[in-house]
């Protein structure tokens, strides 16, 4: 049952990030069925206060009741959620999507020194570029421009 309800999870996408799953993100924390087969569903939102984390959790229930489940959906904040647990076919997609993926250091100590990390660009692959805004699209990124083919782009913030 468990194997059946995860298969149904792997299609939940991201409503800010459409070409993400849920599993993409690594959100999906645990799953649980009860003995009287109510099913519990433990998420961790990418940050405190995600705006899409009620429509995530809306999705969740849809498509779980849409298969015939009772279910309930629980966030948890501990442990806070990285950027590490991103799949590496996530990250594919958010750079396929024209979003540059976090790099695989959770956190960056050149920033404690001024300096932001090293982004490729998702168009055209090149290692200049330079950081235009903390604030992105939405608060999980930064926005970039690439001095090379001078497209602005996303880039996933790591946490």
């Amino acid at each position: 049952m468990i194997d059946k309800i995860k298969s149904i999870l792997e299609k939940v996408t991201d409503p800010e990030i459409p070409v993400l799953t849920i599993e993409d993100l690594g959100i999906i924390r645990d799953v649980f069925v009860s003995d009287d087969g109510r099913v519990t569903v433990v998420i961790t939102p990418t940050y405190s206060g995600c705006p899409a984390m009620d429509t995530i959790e809306d999705d969740i229930k849809s498509a779980l009741s849409e298969a015939g489940y009772n279910v309930d959906v629980k966030t948890v904040l501990d442990p806070p959620w990285t950027t590490e647990w991103m799949s590496e076919n996530g990250k594919k997609k958010l750079e396929e999507y024209g979003i540059a993926p976090p790099n695989t250091e959770t956190s960056d100590k050149r920033t404690l020194f001024g300096k932001a990390p090293e982004v490729r660009c998702p168009h055209c692959k090149s290692m200049n570029t330079n950081l235009v805004s903390q604030f992105g699209s939405t608060p999980c990124k930064s926005l970039y421009k690439c001095t090379d083919c001078l497209e602005p782009f996303d880039y996933f913030k790591c946490i």
